[in-house]
């Protein structure tokens, strides 16, 4: 049976997504374009060989639009041969698109494929797709009639069912953004960033300063009556400071099987062991981290105990609290490196950042398996496992 392992991955450092961000002057396609060929430069693949560039993108409207995968391939110098496409599974596009490239290495479909993903917040601010009309149809509406809700009173819905304090989702993102810094000056990130010459050579948003007590002066964001008169329960703890920013950012990894790798002498890093992708809730929505978990350890047939390195995915501090509070997991495991409260989170591209981020944490602490898990607007999650090599 075929297996699919990952050769390498890289990515950009992590602009802040606003104008006066590093990378705000960089077009996303050319930005996705520097991820996609520092991964062919570091490989050495012959770009002729890939049989497809699958990406994810969130923010598919403006300078994002038109199957921005194919030209940020068309932009990276690969051959006009070589296909591409764009996926939208919310922020766990590029989660997704490491999964569709993994299954079709297996299947034999592809031999080898660059999995990536792109989000510029700066050009496409979150939303921006929706362009203010009602995506929702009636029928979903008639379903949910009590309405869904933003992804921010999400989080708050969510802080408020596992009874996570203000003091804990602030002392989450701290610890975040100092285990971040650390790895920045240890040069934890040294392999898997590739500077643009804009000037953008390390992560935008992590604050080295940052404590609790810091982020314990920061209003509430998302607080209002009518909130307040729907959702009583609600204690009104989510911040921008224990949330994750808005950025701007690529990431690329590309993938093959054993067979091909050896025939090519490409030495991989890890193989790619089991994936799962849920549905939950649409209300509470950033939940199904934790059935997802639950998913992919079964299939893997491993135990949460075996797993040396986990990357959850910090949408909101109150999202990781949950899902360790249900799983159990030792949060001294959990985003070593830092997570996306400070790092950042590029929508489209943070499922390909985590990925290279978790092969690096296996690496660096010499662990064997790492499990990564997104949530995702609409009530999903995606979760994979990795087998470091």
């Amino acid at each position: 049976m075929r297996d699919a392992v990952i050769v390498d991955a890289v990515r950009t450092p992590i602009g802040k997504g606003r104008a006066t961000g590093t990378l705000a002057g960089v077009h996303p396609v050319d930005l996705h374009a520097h991820a996609i060929r520092a991964l062919v430069d570091r490989t050495g693949i012959d770009p002729a060989l890939i049989d497809d560039v699958i990406s994810g993108a969130v923010g598919q409207i403006g300078e994002q639009s038109g199957n921005t995968a194919r030209w940020a391939a068309l932009a990276a110098g690969l051959p006009e041969s070589v296909p591409a496409v764009t996926v939208d599974r919310q922020c766990g596009s590029s989660q997704q698109a490491i999964h569709f490239a993994a299954q079709g290495v297996i299947a034999g479909a592809y031999d080898v494929v660059i999995a990536s993903g792109i989000e510029s917040m700066s050009h496409v601010p979150i939303g921006s797709q929706r362009d203010g009309r009602d995506f929702l149809g009636p029928q979903v509406a008639n379903r949910y009639a009590d309405g869904l809700v933003p992804q921010g009173i999400s989080a708050e819905l969510i802080a408020a069912k596992w009874g996570l304090t203000r003091e804990q989702l602030d002392t989450f993102a701290a610890t975040s953004h100092q285990r971040a810094a650390a790895a920045w000056a240890d040069g934890r990130f040294d392999r898997d960033v590739v500077p643009l010459k804009v000037g953008a050579d390390e992560d935008e948003s992590i604050r080295p300063s940052t404590t609790a007590d810091i982020l314990a002066g920061l209003k509430p964001a998302f607080y209002n009556d009518y909130w307040t008169t729907r959702f009583p329960q609600i204690g009104w703890h989510v911040t921008a400071g224990n949330s994750s920013p808005i950025n701007d950012g690529a990431a690329a990894v590309l993938i093959t099987s054993s067979e091909t790798a050896q025939r090519l002498g490409l030495k991989p890093r890890a193989r790619l062991h089991s994936f799962a992708v849920v549905g939950d809730d649409p209300l509470l929505m950033l939940t199904g981290v934790i059935p997802a978990t639950a998913k992919v350890l079964d299939r893997a047939g491993l135990a949460l105990s075996d797993i040396d390195a986990f990357e959850v995915n910090e949408a909101f501090a109150s999202v990781v609290l949950a899902w360790q509070a249900e799983t159990g997991a030792d949060l001294a495991k959990v985003n070593v490196n830092g997570g996306a409260t400070a790092i950042g989170h590029p929508l489209g591209a943070s499922g390909a950042r985590l990925m290279t981020t978790l092969l690096s944490v296996l690496e660096q602490t010499g662990g064997r398996y790492g499990l990564q898990t997104m949530c995702e607007a609409g009530g999903l999650a995606n979760a994979t496992i990795i087998e470091r090599i």
